[in-house]
């Protein structure tokens, strides 16, 4: 006995760590919620001219956040963070699909927070218009970490997309639980029989 149990064991594979459901989407779902909270915070700090500041406006300068200064990096945030929370559900075609859908939405995190971190001005500017009334004015724009961390967080958010197929393998499919209900099914066999009795009653027969 020991030793054909020992048998089974050895046959079943180890999933490794990385390969763990509820590892791979804990981090997808934390990367995707580590660049949604970095677009609440200060992307860049524009200083304007004493003549410029308006309400709203400290002396310190404009603070624009990260969801102003790259409006689209909310939004693809909340996209890969519902696609890593279907993966846990997705079959093996699905998955595919999902992988596409948060690589994409990854390049285009890390794509718009480059384009603040190469352009900052060019971010800020409808911040600048909102606040002052003035659009192309010639500022200081001053950038903080978190374009910097949106880019190092899309990046890992891609990476970890890659690993959702292969560590599908490990996953265990629903169709084998479903299978088990079928091989169940008979069951409900007796009710029928019991049904039929009472039919051949009601019609005078005696199923004895």
């Amino acid at each position: 006995m020991t030793g054909a149990a020992g048998t089974i064991k050895s046959t079943s594979p180890d999933v490794p760590r990385w390969a763990r459901k509820s590892t791979l989407v804990l981090v997808i779902a934390a990367l995707a919620l580590a660049v949604f909270g970095t677009t609440t915070q200060t992307w860049l700090t524009v200083q304007l001219d004493p003549g410029q500041l308006g309400k709203g406006v400290s002396q310190n300068g404009l603070q624009v956040q990260g969801s102003k200064a790259a409006t689209t990096v909310t939004a693809l945030a909340l996209v890969a963070l519902a696609g890593g929370l279907a993966a846990s559900i997705a079959g093996r075609i699905a998955r595919w699909v999902i992988t596409a859908i948060i690589l994409l939405a990854a390049a285009g995190i890390v794509a718009a927070a480059v384009t603040v971190l190469s352009d900052p001005l060019a971010a800020a500017q409808g911040s600048i218009a909102a606040a002052t009334g003035i659009s192309g004015s010639n500022v200081q724009v001053a950038l903080t970490v978190f374009p910097v961390l949106a880019v190092v967080a899309g990046s890992l958010l891609g990476i970890s997309a890659l690993a959702i197929v292969p560590a599908g393998r490990y996953w265990k499919s629903r169709t084998k639980y479903d299978a088990a209900a079928t091989a169940g099914a008979p069951g409900p066999a007796q009710p029928a029989d019991e049904i039929d009795s009472w039919d051949r009653l009601s019609r005078g027969d005696d199923p004895t």
